[in-house]
């Protein structure tokens, strides 16, 4: 089941995170971060078990992001991260957002879900907000992907 994130579920979804992170899929987000965004976060839970988390964070006011997406291995190939991120959509489209962007190294498995590649320059707004503070910036090298609803 897809839900809202509720506080006692910071931990799993640090813990997802830093699953990712340590091989460098994703950047690591600190406990206190994902406190702080609480609210911008999903999970699947099975029976009390969080196997799935993502976050829809705003931009602008167009413009969001769908960040922190990860899927534990156990539950790999389920549909879980496409639910996940449809989940978003969603939300995005009845916020009233006409673009949705990621930036991933699995474009393929946002390209199946209407996701397109563009260039990161078309994100100004993520490259001054986020990725001034990335390590990787400026050489990052994940693609960029958006879907226009």
């Amino acid at each position: 089941m897809i839900r809202k994130a509720l506080i006692p579920d910071a931990k799993a979804i640090q813990k997802l995170l830093m699953d990712y992170s340590r091989d460098g899929l994703m950047l690591p987000r600190s406990l206190s971060e994902i406190y702080e965004n609480i609210r911008d976060f999903y999970v699947f839970d099975e029976q009390g078990t969080v196997l799935g988390t993502v976050c829809l964070s705003i931009c602008w006011e167009d413009l969001a992001e769908v960040r922190s997406l990860a899927v534990a291995e156990s539950a790999s190939g389920r549909g879980i991260g496409r639910s996940l991120v449809e989940v978003c959509l969603e939300e995005a489209r009845e916020l009233g957002l006409r673009r949705v962007f990621a930036l991933t190294y699995k474009p393929g498995f946002f390209a199946k879900i209407g996701f397109r590649e563009i260039e990161k320059s078309e994100l100004p707004h993520k490259i001054w907000g986020d990725c001034l503070k990335c390590a990787k910036f400026p050489d990052c090298d994940e693609i960029a992907v958006c879907i226009d609803l």
